[in-house]
C-alpha cells in the first residue's frame, strides 16, 4: 500500500495535478477570504470555508478523474491486476496519496489564519475544528470521485459524474428534512461553529468506506472477467 501511495504521491507533485489542485484551492479561496476581510470585516477564519467547501466540489475531480479511467484508457490497468499488491493495497494506496494533497492544501489554509491573527483575534480551537471538517468532508468527496473514475475509461466523464453527484446532494434538503442527513456539504455546518460533531463524523467516514468498498468491488470483479 505504501509503494502504491508513494507513487501516486510523485504523480501528483512531478506532474502539475498537484500544484493545479493547491494553487486553485488557494487562489479562489484567496478571493473569499479577501471579500469577507476587507467587504464585510469579518476576523474569523472559519467563515472562507462556507465559500471554500463549495470551491472544493468543482475541483476535487482534478485529483480523482485520473485515478483510475487513465489507467484503463492507456491499457495499463492490466498491470494492476497482474500486480503482487492487492486490490485493497491498490485502492487504499491511491486514495491517501490523494488525502495527503488534501492535508498539505488545509495546513497551507493555515497562512489565512496567521494574516487574520494581525486583524483581529481568531479563535484558533474553531479554526482547527473547521481544518477537521474540511478533511472530513474532502475524504468523502474524494471517495466518491474515486469510485467514478472506476467506472469509466474517460476522466471527463468520470469528473461530470463527480460534480453532479455532490451537486445533486446540495439540494436533497430542499426535496425533504429527512434527505438533508445525506448532504454532505450540510453536514460540514456544525464544525465551523467550532463543535466536533461527532454523528457527521461517524457519516463521512460511512460514507467514504462504503465508496471505496464499491471500488475495490468494481476492480476485483473487472479482474475475474479479465
Amino acid at each position: 500500500m505504501w509503494a502504491v501511495m508513494k507513487k501516486e504521491v510523485k504523480s501528483y507533485f512531478l506532474s502539475p495535478i498537484g500544484y493545479v489542485f493547491i494553487g486553485l484551492f488557494l487562489l479562489m479561496s484567496s478571493v473569499f477570504f479577501y471579500l469577507d476581510v476587507i467587504t464585510y470585516g469579518s476576523a474569523q477564519f472559519e467563515n472562507m470555508f462556507y465559500s471554500a467547501t463549495t470551491i472544493l466540489t468543482f475541483i476535487v475531480p482534478i485529483l480523482t478523474m485520473r485515478m483510475f479511467a487513465e489507467e484503463r484508457k492507456n491499457g495499463t490497468e492490466q498491470l494492476l491486476y497482474t500486480s503482487p499488491k492487492s486490490m485493497t493495497q491498490i485502492v487504499m494506496g491511491k486514495f491517501l496519496a490523494s488525502m495527503l494533497v488534501i492535508v498539505v492544501t488545509a495546513v497551507l489554509t493555515l497562512l489565512y489564519f496567521v494574516i487574520l491573527s494581525f486583524l483581529g483575534n481568531p479563535h484558533l480551537q474553531t479554526a482547527l475544528v473547521t481544518l477537521l471538517g474540511f478533511i472530513m468532508l474532502s475524504m468523502a468527496y474524494l471517495s466518491f470521485g474515486m469510485f467514478a473514475s472506476s467506472i469509466t475509461e474517460n476522466q471527463i466523464i468520470a469528473g461530470v459524474i463527480t460534480i453532479g453527484f455532490f451537486i445533486i446532494t446540495w439540494f436533497l434538503p430542499s426535496f425533504s428534512e429527512t434527505l438533508s442527513t445525506f448532504s454532505l456539504i450540510n453536514m460540514f455546518d456544525k464544525f465551523p461553529a467550532g463543535l466536533i460533531a461527532l454523528e457527521e463524523i461517524v457519516a463521512y467516514v460511512t460514507f467514504s468506506a462504503l465508496f471505496i468498498l464499491l471500488t475495490m468491488l468494481v476492480l476485483q470483479r473487472r479482474k475475474s472477467v479479465k
